[in-house]
């Protein structure tokens, strides 16, 4: 089920991150701060995290000195090891599993997925082709549960808790891909998952201008499908999702607009920061340190204390749920 727009607050405001919870919404000490909006709660998410070292250090730092409250992990990421080592000294910062199945390697041996990868052992770059064969050919079904399933083992094997899946590239709009996430996740503590549901009306009061893209048109109903798909398995889903418009590109004018504009209800903003550009794997054209800019800028902070929106991670979020 989702979050209830109910569930009361919790009782006073926190300084400064790592030591945000739920009811955490920027407050600097001695400053009076806006009772939290009953309806609106959000989580902030960075993607990537374990991709390299400048994404690590990036995720680091706006956590401890800006909004950020969830991050994405990537298990087989070239800088996983060091993800692990740095999320262990955040104990409040929610990390969830970034599920891979494109644009990287496997975590299983190549041999134990030969379908899935390429020849150079990576995980096939054309995503139609590969979404046809995990629809249509049993064996390739197997390969694709299999990696899934070693992808949260290696999660579990951390000793983190899961705090949330996503699925890089939004590849778990696939009706195969969700289905395998629920029935797995289940057994591993799985408890939120993102639908990319992205509602225009925000995104039109923040830039009038910003034209929309076909692709996110296109992908909007399967969205909306996935959300009502996961909420219907007992799993915790924003009610909408900002990020995919502006991905790469989410400077601190559209982050504080997006935060002014804020919807009711559970709301996840994601974002891609790093302290530089150009790591091995990275997207092109990415505004990587923009986006770690945005996060740590006190204009970010200002919005979040005129907003009275809880800020959390979804654990602190699911927390709140069972105790009320």
């Amino acid at each position: 089920m989702r979050f209830p727009a109910h569930a009361a607050a919790p009782a006073g405001t926190l300084s400064r991150p790592p030591a945000h919870g739920p009811g955490w919404a920027g407050t600097e000490p001695g400053e009076a701060a806006p009772a939290p909006h009953a309806a609106r709660r959000l989580v902030i998410t960075a993607d990537d995290f374990g991709a390299s070292i400048a994404v690590n250090r990036a995720v680091e730092r706006a956590h401890r000195e800006g909004v950020l409250t969830a991050t994405s992990l990537m298990v087989a990421g070239e800088a996983a090891t060091d993800a692990i080592a740095t999320a262990r000294k955040l104990p409040m910062l929610g990390v969830g599993l970034h599920l891979v199945l494109v644009d990287g390697r496997p975590t299983l041996p190549p041999d134990r997925v030969p379908d899935l990868i390429d020849g150079d052992g990576r995980f096939r770059a054309n995503m139609v082709r590969a979404g046809v064969d995990f629809f249509f050919r049993p064996a390739v079904r197997r390969q694709l549960a299999e990696e899934i399933e070693a992808q949260f083992i290696a999660f579990g094997a951390t000793g983190l808790k899961l705090d949330h899946v996503n699925a890089h590239k939004h590849f778990h709009l696939h009706p195969t891909i969700a289905g395998l996430i629920v029935e797995i996740g289940a057994r591993f503590g799985l408890r939120a998952v993102r639908a990319p549901v992205e509602p225009p009306e925000p995104l039109a009061e923040v830039e009038p201008a910003s034209p929309g893209r076909l692709a996110d048109r296109v992908a909007a109903p399967w969205a909306r499908t996935l959300q009502a798909r996961f909420a219907s398995a007992g799993l915790i889903v924003p009610d909408q999702v900002f990020g995919l418009r502006w991905s790469g590109h989410m400077h601190v004018r559209r982050l504080t607009g997006l935060i002014e504009h804020l919807p009711p209800g559970l709301t996840e903003i994601y974002l891609h920061p790093a302290t530089e550009a150009g790591f091995a794997g990275h997207a092109p054209g990415y505004d990587y340190e923009a986006e770690l800019a945005a996060l740590v800028d006190e204009r970010t902070r200002a919005a979040l204390r005129l907003s009275g929106a809880r800020l959390g991670s979804f654990t602190d979020f699911e927390e709140e749920r069972v105790a009320a």
